[in-house]
């Protein structure tokens, strides 16, 4: 059994059936894509995973849980973290100050932005912070604003924000859309060290494929909503089901 088991998981949409006898199984530890053309269902998945959407029948267990109907800081209590396609960061705070919300945030999500800069007597959380931000090698640009950074530290800068909060299961919606290959590939490189580094579980969708493989220890493909095959990244490849799904090529 898995950390994360989904089971049986169906989701309408009026008339439109985006998910369809869903089933999956994340083992504890390993990374796990989740992968299929434009409209397979990857993004509504996603958000049943956390709870956003609640499927029409079926269930979503982490560690034995029901995620189902539970708000964002009982998903996070859980020990769920989520990185977005665009990331979720302040612009206009440094990085170190963004570092500091997820310490301080309340139960509702919210935070007192004078407590984050005011955490002079909070010694122990800012010093969590930055090492942190010295694991994921941002600890230089800690006085820096947000903003001002590329797409790349930016997406560092949410895993980063993500990771402080020592979560057991880290889901990642396309992780490195619309970032040039370089910091694509630094991030590819981040995932691997957080792979190696940490007792932590990835579940990640992803349409490029040279992310895919480059960190999936299993993947499932999903069309038009229902899972075709689920197995190693050596045997997805050149598969008949996902080359049909892909490429309209039938075996």
């Amino acid at each position: 059994m898995g950390i994360l088991e989904v089971k049986d998981v169906n989701k309408r949409f009026g008339g439109l059936k985006a998910l369809s006898e869903v089933n999956l199984s994340v083992r504890e530890n390993s990374v796990h894509a989740i992968i299929g053309p434009n409209g397979a269902g990857k993004s509504t998945l996603l958000n049943c995973l956390v709870g956003k959407l609640i499927p029409d029948t079926g269930s979503v267990l982490f560690d034995g849980q029901s995620v189902l109907g539970r708000k964002p800081f009982e998903i996070n209590q859980m020990g769920i973290s989520r990185v977005f396609q665009t990331p979720e960061i302040f612009g206009d705070l440094t990085v170190m100050e963004n570092m500091m919300i997820p310490l301080f945030a309340r139960r509702d999500g919210s935070f007192r932005l004078h407590a984050i800069r005011s955490v002079r007597a909070e010694r122990a959380l800012v010093e969590r912070a930055e090492q942190m931000l010295t694991d994921v090698k941002m600890i230089d640009k800690r006085s820096m604003h947000a903003a001002s950074m590329s797409r790349g530290d930016k997406r560092r800068l949410e895993m980063a924000m993500c990771l402080v909060q020592e979560p057991r299961l880290l889901l990642l919606d396309e992780p490195t859309a619309g970032m040039a290959r370089a910091d694509t590939n630094n991030t590819i490189d981040l995932l691997k060290e957080i792979k190696e580094s940490r007792n932590i579980t990835m579940a990640i969708i992803e349409h490029d494929m040279h992310v895919v493989f480059s960190l999936a220890d299993r993947i499932t493909v999903l069309a038009q909503g229902t899972p075709l095959v689920e197995d190693t990244p050596a045997n997805i490849k050149g598969h008949p089901k996902v080359r049909e799904a892909y490429l309209g090529e039938h075996a």
